[in-house]
C-alpha cells in the first residue's frame, strides 16, 4: 500500500510541473549576435490601440523573426509591472525594410478566439533594417494588473514596410505565465512546494517504519540460565564439619 501511494504522489508531481512547454522562442545567444537598434525614434500608443487596418497582410519574403525574454527563461509576467522582450529581424529579400511598430495580444490558452488583453502599440520612427543585415528591437509591454495570475497565450507580431508595402511577421505565438506584482510563487508553485514537503514527509514516515520492522526481526530475545539456587544457610550447613568450615571460622577469629 505504502508503494502505490508513492508512485501516486511522484505521478502527481511530474503531472503538475510546468516544465514541458512549447515556445517558438529561438534561446539568448541567438539573439545576442544581432544589432540591437537603440537610436530610432520610438513612441508608446495606449492599450486600446489599434493597428494598421484589418492586418489581413502577411510576411515578407526573406524577412524573419525570432524572440527572447532577457534574463527570464520562465517567461514569468508580473501582472501591472512592465516586461521586456528582445525582436530579433533578419532581412534576406531584395530590398531594404522600414519597422513599423511592435504589438501583442493576450489570449486564453485552449481558444485564441477568447480575447484576453490588447497590449502596448510600439511605434518605430526610422528603423530601417538593410539587405543582408539582422537588428533587435526591444519591446516593452504591461498586463493590466486585474488580470488574474495563471497561463495565457502571447501573439506578438512586427509591422515593417518594403516600398511603401506593409507586411507583417508573428515573432512569438506561445505560452507566459502571469503572476501576481511582488511575488515570485505562482500557484503552481505553491501546489508543487506543498506536494514537495507532503512527499518528503511521507518518506521519512516510510523509512522510519521499515527501520522498526527490521529491527524487530534482528533483535535476539536474551538467555536465561535456570538452574538450582542454593541459600547461605545452605552452604554453610553443608559445609559443617569439614576442613573448609574449620579454615573459615580460624580465619574470623583472626579478624576479631
Amino acid at each position: 500500500m505504502a508503494t502505490r501511494v508513492f508512485w501516486s504522489l511522484i505521478a502527481l508531481l511530474l503531472i503538475a510541473s510546468p516544465i514541458l512547454q512549447v515556445v517558438r522562442c529561438q534561446s539568448d545567444e541567438d539573439v545576442a549576435a544581432t544589432e540591437v537598434v537603440e537610436g530610432s525614434n520610438l513612441g508608446i500608443v495606449g492599450d486600446d490601440t489599434q493597428v494598421f487596418g484589418d492586418g489581413a497582410f502577411g510576411p515578407a519574403p526573406g524577412v524573419g523573426t525570432i524572440c527572447v525574454f532577457p534574463k527570464n527563461a520562465a517567461r514569468l509576467v508580473p501582472a501591472g509591472e512592465e516586461t521586456e522582450l528582445l525582436v530579433g529581424l533578419h532581412n534576406e529579400g531584395e530590398s531594404a525594410l522600414k519597422v513599423v511598430a511592435i504589438h501583442a495580444n493576450l489570449h486564453l490558452p485552449f481558444d485564441h478566439h477568447m480575447f484576453v488583453q490588447n497590449l502596448t502599440l510600439q511605434e518605430f520612427y526610422n528603423a530601417s533594417v538593410p539587405v543582408s543585415a539582422q537588428a533587435t528591437f526591444p519591446y516593452v509591454f504591461v498586463v493590466s494588473k486585474y488580470l488574474q495570475p495563471g497561463t495565457f497565450d502571447l501573439v506578438g507580431t512586427i509591422v515593417y514596410e518594403i516600398d511603401q508595402q506593409p507586411y507583417q511577421n508573428v515573432f512569438y505565438n506561445g505560452t507566459i505565465e502571469v503572476i501576481e506584482a511582488g511575488g515570485f510563487l505562482s500557484i503552481e508553485s505553491v501546489f508543487l512546494v506543498t506536494l514537495g514537503v507532503a512527499l518528503i514527509g511521507f518518506l521519512g514516515l516510510w523509512a522510519y517504519g521499515q527501520i522498526q520492522q527490521f529491527s524487530k526481526k534482528t533483535k535476539k530475545p536474551a538467555k536465561v540460565e535456570v538452574g538450582t539456587g542454593t541459600t547461605a544457610a545452605d552452604m554453610d550447613e553443608w559445609l559443617q564439619g569439614t576442613a573448609y568450615a574449620q579454615s573459615l571460622s580460624s580465619k574470623s577469629k583472626k579478624k576479631k
